[in-house]
């Protein structure tokens, strides 16, 4: 004995109706075979769309038996019951339920994505079922462009698109007129005769009398199940076949074949809403511009600052006598000699070292007098410092050796004895009483830490030591570290050999590597402030997001519906929604950016001195926040799209 396809044992299907139970279907046993063409027939609500239902896997029973081919569904997940909707059956509906923003070929292709079917296959699929109900030039057409009748055969070659075992067609003909209406039956016949088994729900006895059987239901129970004796009944060998099923693709494929389409149908959803969609982004479109700004700001700051800082010797270190800063004795304190210089000089990791003594003293040019600091340094000063000329040169180790009287000038000094136009290359200035010839300016550097108006003259210390100060020992040293030496250890080192020389240690250092990791510090955390506040924004924008994406699901309640009954999974429906969250976030995440790199366009046109420096870290962070906003906020509405009832969806308009 032949097994039914369609096997119902004491079905019963009820729906609470305020405080009592209403009874849609009571203890229903039936039986359908393969290859059989069955009419429901029943007036409005007797309960024969509620059957078609179960019998689709749609909606499910409160109790009895229901099995497909031998398989219990009562048994199933929901990733079992969408593969006999997606594989096995195929619906037809009164209403067509074609979603209107795709072509027939794409609503026809749909099952087939499901089913993770190759692209070129299920195209080529498509378009020959199309070509088979005579729609060959209508492939790309979208529903609002074409008749009632087209949109049925739409509805079919969907149905029949991964191989249709069971069609179920409710009310196939109710909303054609009369031609349309028998073309559709038609059709039907043509699929019963090769093989299918067709299942029609109507309240239509024309429409019924071209099935060879005919079940009655009222009041949600068979009321008859009768052969319909006006149709020749066939031998059962003479059936066609059972229908094939589509070849499905590897899992690969299918996942690439559903995320693709998740993708078109987010960013169809996007365009169909530009207003809509633009307001949803706003949130994150601020919140991004702001984080990637002040991140661009607060490097560029950084940069400058430390730039300052370079030049004035980040790399060097600093030898004072005395215990530290404010130390009374150290005055009195003369152990800081030139030979001390020369045996920094000698070591490794030391580039240069220079000695510096130093007083106020009177400067005087024909009538002006002015008074400056006096340097006394080495030949190294300037390259230890990172010092450039702006006009003339420096003094060498002969001018050292003969105590030449020469100097070098700053830009203050040289607008105070000469101006801005007089060439100072070559003049006489008396330095105390000491007459010298100026052979340099320094260039006029602006900087955060040379802001200040006072007036600087170098001189050999030679020179400064023996024919102007008299003083024998040092103010202090400076010492330039060789590149790529870590900062800390030669300091360390530059102590211990400076102790072993003195015998003691009566002087401190003060190496400005620590300014600049003070700096640094201080930027990475007022950046981290300042962000954690943008960051807000990007909140405020996530809750907008998901705000709109509720209200989007509402809107698409119909086509989520279409997409189940057509073998969507609930965590396909779940993907689409949080693709189209990300989505949302990532093009707004890019427009930020853009206006980002906007906002530093105009600020370089604005502000000279620095520039507000874009990193590619902040970039791919403001991606990366983005996307994990579009996850965690579009989370909520697309879980409430994949649990939504398959027929409470259908029945949305």
């Amino acid at each position: 004995m032949t097994r039914p396809l369609l096997e119902l044992k004491g079905i019963t299907r009820s729906f609470l109706a305020g405080e009592k139970d209403f009874i849609a279907l009571k203890d229903i046993n039936l039986t359908i075979n393969a290859g059989e063409i069955v009419a429901i027939i029943g007036a409005s609500g007797s309960g024969k769309s509620t059957l078609m239902n179960v019998l689709g896997c749609l909606d499910h029973a409160s109790s009895g038996s229901y099995k497909v081919d031998g398989r219990e569904t009562g048994a199933m997940d929901d990733h079992e019951l969408a593969a006999l909707r997606r594989d096995h059956f195929g619906f037809i509906f009164q209403r067509y339920h074609l979603l209107p923003h795709l072509s027939a070929l794409n609503n026809v292709e749909m099952p087939a994505i499901y089913a993770g079917v190759g692209e070129s296959q299920r195209h080529s699929r498509a378009t020959e079922l199309l070509g088979r109900l005579g729609l060959d030039g209508h492939l790309s057409n979208r529903p609002s462009q074409l008749s009632g009748g087209q949109q049925q055969r739409v509805s079919i070659a969907r149905a029949l698109m991964n191989g249709g075992e069971v069609i179920l067609a409710d009310e196939p003909t109710g909303a054609l007129d009369t031609a349309s209406g028998r073309e559709v039956m038609k059709i039907l016949l043509e699929l019963n005769a090769a093989g299918h088994t067709v299942i029609i729900v109507t309240h239509d006895e024309k429409v019924a009398a071209n099935a060879k059987r005919i079940i009655e239901i009222q009041d949600g129970e068979i009321l008859s199940d009768r052969i319909n004796l006006e149709r020749p009944q066939e031998d059962p060998s003479a059936q066609g076949e059972r229908p094939a099923k589509v070849k499905q693709a590897n899992r690969l494929v299918a996942g690439l074949g559903l995320f693709s389409e998740a993708f078109n149908m987010a960013w169809v959803a996007l365009i169909s809403h530009r207003m809509r969609t633009l307001l949803t982004m706003l949130g994150i479109i601020i919140g991004i511009t702001s984080v990637v700004s002040i991140v661009a700001i607060g490097e560029g700051a950084k940069r400058y600052v430390l730039k300052d800082i370079q030049a004035i010797g980040s790399n060097t270190i600093e030898i004072f006598p005395g215990t530290d800063w404010g130390d009374s004795r150290s005055t009195a304190i003369e152990t800081l000699v030139l030979p001390d210089v020369t045996a920094l000089s000698e070591q490794y990791y030391i580039d240069s070292a220079t000695p510096n003594v130093g007083r106020n003293l009177l400067l005087r040019f024909e009538n002006i007098d002015v008074t400056a600091t006096v340097n006394g340094v080495s030949e190294s000063y300037f390259q230890v410092r990172g010092i450039k000329m702006g006009e003339g040169v420096s003094f060498g180790k002969d001018d050292a050796r003969r105590q030449s009287q020469v100097v070098v000038i700053d830009h203050n000094t040289r607008l105070r004895l000469f101006g801005p136009t007089a060439n100072p290359l070559g003049q006489v200035i008396l330095v105390d009483n000491l007459p010298c010839t100026v052979i340099g300016v320094t260039e006029d550097k602006k900087s955060v830490f040379n802001t200040s108006k006072s007036l600087n003259v170098w001189m050999p210390y030679e020179t400064a030591a023996g024919r102007v100060l008299g003083q024998r020992y040092l103010d202090s040293i400076t010492v330039r570290i060789k590149d790529g030496q870590p900062s800390k250890v030669v300091e360390d080192n530059v102590v211990k050999l400076m102790e072993q020389r003195h015998g003691t240690k009566d002087f401190y250092t003060y190496n400005l590597d620590s300014i600049m990791q003070t700096v640094q510090k201080t930027s990475q955390s007022l950046a981290l402030l300042l962000s954690l506040i943008a960051v807000i924004s990007l909140v405020v924008g996530g809750i907008g997001v998901m705000n709109i994406m509720l209200v989007s699901v509402t809107e698409r309640t119909r086509e989520i519906g279409i997409r189940m009954a057509v073998g969507a999974r609930q965590s396909d429906i779940r993907q689409q929604f949080l693709v189209e969250a990300v989505m949302v976030c990532l093009v707004g995440g890019t427009i930020g950016i853009a206006l980002s790199f906007g906002i530093g366009f105009i600020f370089s046109l604005l502000v000279k001195e620095w520039q507000m420096v874009f990193s590619m870290s902040s970039i791919i962070m403001a991606f990366v926040c983005s996307t994990l906003i579009g996850i965690v906020f579009g989370f909520v509405p697309a879980r409430n799209a994949a649990r939504l009832d398959p027929i409470e969806a259908l029945a949305r308009d």
